[in-house]
C-alpha cells in the first residue's frame, strides 16, 4: 500500500485547491436554481472546472441545448484525452483494463502534472491514491458552497464568485508572460468573446457556441501564425 499512501500525500495540496474553487461552483449552482444534490452530482461525475462552469450556463439556458452542451464539453475537455495518451507512456503494467477507465476519469491538469513529475513509473495504486482526495475535495467543496449559498447574503455570494476568475487568471498569466505567442492567442480569444457579447447580431449566438468558436478560432490562428519550431521543442523536452 506504499504507492497508494504516497499518492494520497501527493494529492492533498490538489484537494485543498479544488475545495476552494468548487466552493464557488456550489454557490453559482444555487444562484441559478439548482439544489445542493444536483450540484454535488455534477461535480462528482465531471471533475472539470472550466467544463462545469461553461456547462452550468448552458443547462440553465433552456431546451434545445444538448448539441451545444456536447460540443462545448468536447472542445473544453479535449486536452484531457491528450493528457491521457501522454500519461499512458508513464504508467507501469498494473494500469490496464478497467483500471485505465477508472484512472482516466480522474485525469485533470494538476493530477496529470503530479503523475508525470514522478521519477518512476506510476502504478494504479498510486493513481488511485492521487485521485481520490481531489475528487472528495472537489465534490465536498461543491456541497459546502451550495449550502453556504443558501444562507449567505447576496453581496457575499457575488464577492465569492469572483474567485473562479482569479483561478483562470492564475492559469493564463504565467505562460503569457513567458511567451508572446500565448499572450496573442489569449488576447484573440478575449477579443472574440467581447465581439460575441457586444456586437449586434453576434450577441444572438448562445454562450456555449460562442465559447466553441472563440476557442477553435483563437487556437487555429495561433497554430497558423505562431507555429512551434520542432527543433526547439525537442531541445526543450530533452
Amino acid at each position: 500500500m506504499s504507492n497508494f499512501t504516497k499518492g494520497l500525500r501527493d494529492g492533498i495540496p490538489i484537494a485543498l485547491g479544488y475545495l476552494s474553487v468548487s466552493f464557488t461552483f456550489g454557490i453559482q449552482c444555487v444562484a441559478v436554481g439548482l439544489s445542493w444534490w444536483q450540484a454535488f452530482l455534477i461535480s462528482l461525475c465531471n471533475l472539470t472546472s472550466a467544463g462545469q462552469f461553461a456547462g452550468l450556463g448552458i443547462m440553465t439556458s433552456g431546451a434545445g441545448a444538448y448539441i451545444e452542451m456536447v460540443s462545448t464539453q468536447f472542445i473544453i475537455n479535449l486536452r484531457y484525452a491528450l493528457m491521457g495518451l501522454s500519461l499512458s507512456q508513464k504508467v507501469d503494467g498494473s494500469v490496464k483494463g478497467i483500471h485505465r477507465w477508472f484512472t482516466g476519469f480522474g485525469i485533470t491538469d494538476e493530477i496529470f502534472a503530479v503523475a508525470m513529475g514522478s521519477t518512476d513509473k506510476v502504478s494504479n495504486r498510486y493513481l488511485y491514491g492521487l485521485i481520490i482526495l481531489p475528487v472528495i475535495g472537489w465534490s465536498g467543496g461543491t456541497v459546502l458552497g451550495a449550502a453556504a449559498g443558501s444562507v449567505l447574503p447576496e453581496v457575499v455570494r457575488s464577492a465569492l464568485c469572483i474567485a473562479i476568475y482569479g483561478m483562470f487568471l492564475a492559469i493564463i498569466i504565467p505562460p503569457a508572460k513567458k511567451s508572446s505567442a500565448v499572450l496573442r492567442v489569449i488576447l484573440t480569444a478575449a477579443a472574440l468573446s467581447c465581439c460575441f457579447r457586444y456586437i449586434p447580431g453576434m450577441n444572438k449566438i448562445s454562450g456555449g457556441f460562442a465559447i466553441i468558436i472563440s476557442t477553435v478560432a483563437a487556437a487555429g490562428l495561433g497554430a497558423l501564425l505562431f507555429p512551434v519550431d520542432e527543433g526547439e521543442q525537442r531541445e526543450a523536452q530533452a
